[in-house]
């Protein structure tokens, strides 16, 4: 009998018109063939249409790239494109995307690209082609591009995929980091505010040049001054963009002419701190540092200033290392102890940055603010350790620090800060009502409580409203910016939020600072770009509020 699987249809035994009946339906469909004395019709096979063709390549290409024969695999995806219709755009862009992932296993990222690009084309919400297409560009340091692909997954996975974010978070560092460093080099210094610079000054106890600043004992505006003494005129009335020219022509002096050349030295550096330039600050410092007549606490106090500067580089061993040196030579300055305690709580060393603070309060119990960061540095410990003594002890001893000095702020934004972290908010309200109280003109207080009030009450509009009075009392608080900034983009306003970034960039003093803040702003004007191409999310297009 003729095998059943090639499916042979047979007429036997049937009569005349019987068989001519069938032989005729038959003939319309099938070739008949004469095997023996039977009569055997033979279904034609039908053939293949491209479409079917393409996806049987597609299947071998794809058992080929499981078995890791990748160039073969790439052979089977290219027939399946040239031979699928035009019409099946969905299916091509999936061979495309599938050629791309041989290409990857390859290493040849051009490839990868160009298919991901092609799959795109048909396809613009492709998450897989996109993802793909962005790890490449991420391989060649395409970081631009990288980040729209990336930033459009992101969006099409509404944010929900951690491995997505995470990788979205590498890329705007590594743009951060290209932006930034451009921008080092054409960028403009800019003159803090004058709170700022009061601000900085103060956080030192034992700063010789400051403490002859505020003498009233030269006769200034009296004759005509030059040097140091115009410098501290200009300080005293606060026209500090002055005050580099001014101790540069001190240092211009001859010898038996200039009286102040270390006080010049590292006032002019401390200027150059404040407006960002920190090779030249660096410059001053360690001159007055290597110089055998310079006074021991001008020394000290450039040591530790030097040490800020090596931190906000990110050069965490010579920061540690000036600390070293002026604990040497300073061993009973309170400054040397206060500063690296602040420097070791940023590095989340917290322990050896409560005896830091301890050490500083032991030999100034007077000097405000190591005593309230101490009070900070004990309440971080006891929360990472649990010890619900300490906890109880670092909280009266906040109560102590506003008895003691009511009439300095920071212990109230610390403690504040302290108050929201434990959920108690309408205390911590109070605190920064009173910090303003005696500090109005405090930017960072009005954005500390415009962050309360977002997450207390969820108030977005009087927590705007706070950054942007922040704003109005200091239009250089590059803070007040950043935070409004990031508000605005968890409020959709993605072009306000951009302008806002611009705004703090424009006013850092650091490349690290740069780097965070072009992250923000590229992170904002990714999703502006990406949601508008599309179509995602019409709340994230808003202009201004």
């Amino acid at each position: 009998m003729p095998s059943t699987s090639l499916k042979w249809h047979i007429a036997v035994g049937l009569g005349a018109a019987g068989a001519i009946g069938l032989a005729y339906w038959y003939l319309k469909s099938s070739k008949r063939q004469t095997i023996g004395n039977l009569s055997v019709a033979i279904e034609e096979p039908k053939e293949e249409t491209p479409f079917q063709k393409a996806q049987r390549y597609k299947v071998d290409g794809n058992d080929l790239f499981k078995r890791g024969r990748y160039d073969e695999a790439i052979t089977c995806y290219n027939k399946a494109i040239e031979m699928i219709p035009a019409e099946y755009k969905s299916d091509l862009a999936t061979y495309y995307q599938n050629r791309a992932a041989a290409y990857e296993q390859l290493k040849k990222w051009s490839s990868v690209i160009a298919d991901c690009t092609k799959a795109v084309e048909l396809n613009s919400r492709y998450e897989k082609a996109l993802l793909r297409r962005a790890k490449a560009e991420e391989m060649i340091k395409d970081w631009v591009n990288s980040l729209d692909d990336i930033t459009a997954v992101c969006l099409l996975q509404n944010f929900q995929n951690q491995s997505t974010l995470l990788m979205a978070d590498r890329i705007l560092k590594e743009l951060g980091k290209q932006n930034a460093a451009e921008a080092v080099k054409t960028r403009k210094p800019v003159m803090p505010s004058a709170s700022f610079i009061k601000t900085y000054f103060s956080s030192f106890s034992a700063d010789p040049v400051y403490d002859k600043l505020k003498e009233a004992n030269e006769p200034l505006g009296q004759g005509d001054l030059k040097g140091f003494l115009k410098a501290k005129l200009a300080f005293a009335t606060e026209k500090y963009e002055e005050i580099i020219p001014a101790c540069t022509e001190e240092l211009n002096l001859s010898e038996s002419e200039s009286t102040y050349k270390f006080e010049a030295l590292s006032l002019r550096a401390s200027f150059y701190f404040l407006i960002g330039q920190f090779k030249e600050a660096l410059e001053d410092f360690t001159t007055i540092i290597d110089s055998k007549d310079a006074d021991v606490l001008i020394k000290v106090n450039s040591l530790i200033k030097r040490s800020s500067i090596c931190m906000q580089t990110e050069k965490i061993s010579e920061c540690l290392s000036d600390f070293e040196k002026a604990t040497e030579l300073g061993p009973e300055v309170s400054d040397v102890y206060h500063h690296r305690g602040q420097i070791r709580l940023l590095m989340d060393q917290t322990d050896d940055a409560r005896k830091d603070f301890s050490k500083a309060v032991s030999l100034n119990p007077d000097f405000a603010i190591a005593v309230v960061q101490k009070c900070y540095a004990d309440y971080r410990y006891a929360m990472q350790t649990k010890d619900p003594g300490l906890l109880v002890e670092s909280m009266q001893d906040f109560r102590n620090a506003i008895d003691k000095f009511p009439s300095y702020p920071e212990t109230y934004i610390l403690f504040a800060q302290v108050k929201t972290e434990k959920q108690e908010y309408q205390e911590a309200e109070k605190l920064y009502e009173k910090a303003l109280e005696i500090d109005p003109n405090n930017a960072s207080i009005f954005v500390h409580k415009g962050l309360l009030l977002l997450q207390w009450k969820g108030d977005i509009s009087r927590a705007v409203e706070m950054m942007k009075e922040a704003i109005r009392v200091d239009n250089k608080s590059e803070f007040a910016y950043e935070t409004l900034g990031t508000v605005e983009v968890q409020r959709g306003n993605l072009v306000l939020a951009i302008e806002l970034f611009n705004k703090a960039i424009n006013l850092a003093r650091s490349e690290t600072e740069m780097v965070h803040l072009f992250s923000l702003r590229d992170a904002a004007a990714s999703q502006l770009k990406i949601a508008t191409n599309l179509g995602i999310g019409p709340e994230l297009l808003k202009g201004v509020s």
